[in-house]
């Protein structure tokens, strides 16, 4: 079995390593304040005037702060299964950062299975496939849980 062709669905937000993925995000110089996607005009903390940053890796872990199911299909440009499978979304505050980062819950984990406060670990994992490549998206896993959904 050959591996297929992976690329981001938002080039630039995330790295696409299997093992150990990680959001991309952007540190002020000035004054420390984490942002997620990253940031290049001005600090939006309100008693820092920076317009430095440099590019960082995310932590990987956190807690869950809060989920909900989406029970709907979104909208373009979204690209859903046919027919629509609903999924959970997740709101994990980050370890190190302390900022709440929005994502898909990974395929086979619904709300009933998430419980606020658990550990989240990021992930890579499918969103859709063409006939040439998959297209990936960074999603979150309670950890140490369902360890062989992440594609």
């Amino acid at each position: 079995m050959t591996d297929r062709q992976r690329r981001a669905a938002i080039e630039g937000w995330y790295t696409l390593e299997k093992d150990q993925p990680h959001l991309l995000g952007s540190r002020c110089v000035a004054c420390g304040t984490f942002f997620f996607p990253k940031l290049s005009t001005f600090c939006r903390n309100p008693v820092c005037d920076s317009t430095a940053f440099e590019s960082v890796p995310l932590s990987r872990t956190g807690r869950l702060w809060s989920y909900t199911s989406a029970s709907y299909q979104p909208p373009e440009p979204y690209v859903a299964a046919v027919p629509f499978v609903p999924f959970a979304i997740a709101a994990v505050t980050l370890e190190h950062e302390k900022m709440t980062v929005l994502g898909q819950v990974v395929e086979g984990c619904g709300v009933d299975q998430l419980q606020v406060g658990m550990q989240m670990e990021l992930v890579v994992e499918t969103l859709h496939q063409t006939e040439a490549l998959d297209v990936v998206v960074w999603k979150w896993r309670p950890l140490g849980a369902l360890t062989g959904s992440a594609s």
